[in-house]
């Protein structure tokens, strides 16, 4: 355990959520998403909810404000603008860290090759169905006095 981070956050997931770069994806997905499948690099996160899940990884991970689109979520079946409830708890959740940004829905295959291309899966035992999102890592900025000065890695 650490200070000030979720304890969702397992030393694999901080692992890789360090490790990605700028431009990166991650996906996280219910339980009865084909992650062995689709995943580059899956990390398990059997008995957790995805908001859960959802909140602890955006409290730590930037999102990437230099594309317009940075955040997906998968649909229900081709319904684009359907919102089940666990659609709405995932916007609501990425309001509240990314209160600038939208969720943007993607259908079937674009959202399945979106996630095949992800640096990363976590895959939540979350047992609601289309519970599926991506986030886009983006930067995080340099503090505005130290702009012109030497960048000290160590300190945010």
């Amino acid at each position: 355990m650490l200070k000030g981070l979720d304890p969702l956050l397992s030393p694999e997931l901080l692992f890789t959520l360090r490790a990605m770069g700028h431009g990166d994806e991650i996906a996280i997905v219910d339980g009865n998403y084909p992650g062995v499948e689709h995943a580059r690099r899956l990390i398990r996160l059997d008995g957790h909810r995805l908001i859960p899940v959802l909140n602890a990884v955006l409290s730590v991970l930037p999102i990437d404000d230099f594309v317009a689109e940075a955040i997906f979520r998968s649909t229900v079946k081709a319904e684009r603008d359907r919102l089940d409830p666990v659609h709405e708890e995932m916007i609501d959740c990425c309001a509240r860290h990314e209160p600038h940004r939208q969720v943007v829905p993607l259908i079937g295959q674009d959202f399945y090759g979106r996630v095949r291309a992800a640096h990363a899966v976590i895959q939540t035992g979350e047992p609601r169905l289309y519970a599926n999102i991506i986030l886009r890592k983006g930067v995080i900025y340099p503090k505005e006095a130290d702009a012109h000065a030497e960048v000290d890695p160590f300190v945010y």
